[in-house]
């Protein structure tokens, strides 16, 4: 993360297209996401050869010059014990080099985080997220801890006050207006972000009571934070209450939105559902 982190600093934004998202928007890539990734998962195909792993982006280099990952790192060591092994074709890496890239080429560098998930057997045990331009790194891992910024979070609970959604920033009229109404007139605030791990970590950070997604999205851009919810007692799951698959021979999209949370997931959920263009 460190070295990906660099070349985001280093990278001059050059800008191509992927074409355009569901919702009409451009959808670019930059050399930043390309040196991301390639640190990223060639290093992780050097580390450990035998995993699979699905970035979003998919340039073939050799591994030549790249830097392993270190196999040790203190604060994981800590938290470590005997853990069950398992073998490599029930685990899935997921990678995103550079969330939020249309922000990145906006220089909304608030947006923009690294992200890394592990799944085994389709669901997720450890994530990390990055916020290379704050110099934060997020991580969780199931059943083990978290890193230190989030030692204390609990699930909480809906103190009744404005319900406090976080959205893509595509789409936050629509939700708005389906959320005022599920809502009976319950004063709802909308929040337009960019980025699947930043939208993650403020509801994480009890900056945001809900994070709701209402068309597909790429699991390389939620496994990750699905990771951290699960290890600190939230929930992610698609708008129908279904909980996401992330086994590698899976398609990488998620087709029915997302909506995650700290507390009262099912709760809202089902008021807010109707929200689905899926």
């Amino acid at each position: 993360f460190y070295w990906a982190q660099i070349n985001l600093f280093k990278a001059v934004v050059s800008t191509q297209s992927k074409g355009e998202t569901k919702e009409g928007v451009n959808d670019p890539i930059t050399n930043g996401d390309l040196e991301s990734h390639r640190i990223l998962v060639k290093g992780f195909k050097k580390g450990f050869p035998a995993l699979h792993i699905v970035s979003e982006e998919h340039e073939e280099e050799s591994t030549e010059g790249i830097i392993p990952p270190s196999m040790k790192h203190p604060d994981v060591l800590k938290l470590a014990g005997d853990d069950p092994k398992f073998p490599a074709e029930d685990i899935t890496v997921w990678i995103d080099p550079l969330d939020a890239t249309k922000e990145y080429t906006e220089k909304l560098t608030e947006y923009v985080t690294v992200m890394a998930c592990v799944a085994v057997n389709g669901v997720p045990v450890a994530g990390v997220i990055r916020k290379p331009f704050d110099d934060k790194t997020y991580w969780g891992w199931v059943g083990h801890g978290t890193s230190g910024n989030m030692e204390g979070v609990t699930p909480g609970k809906d103190e009744g006050g404005p319900l406090r959604v976080i959205v893509s920033r595509s789409h936050a009229g629509s939700v708005k207006e389906t959320a005022q109404a599920a809502f009976d007139g319950r004063e709802v605030t909308v929040t337009p972000a960019g980025g699947a791990g930043y939208k993650a970590i403020e509801v994480v950070e009890n900056k945001q009571d809900v994070y709701v997604h209402t068309t597909i999205i790429k699991k390389w851009d939620i496994c990750a934070g699905d990771a951290i919810l699960r290890t600190l007692g939230g929930k992610q799951t698609d708008l129908r209450g279904n909980d996401i698959n992330y086994s590698h021979n899976l398609d990488p999209k998620n087709e029915h939105g997302l909506i995650a949370t700290m507390h009262d997931h099912e709760t809202y959920r089902e008021k807010l559902q109707g929200v689905s263009n899926s």
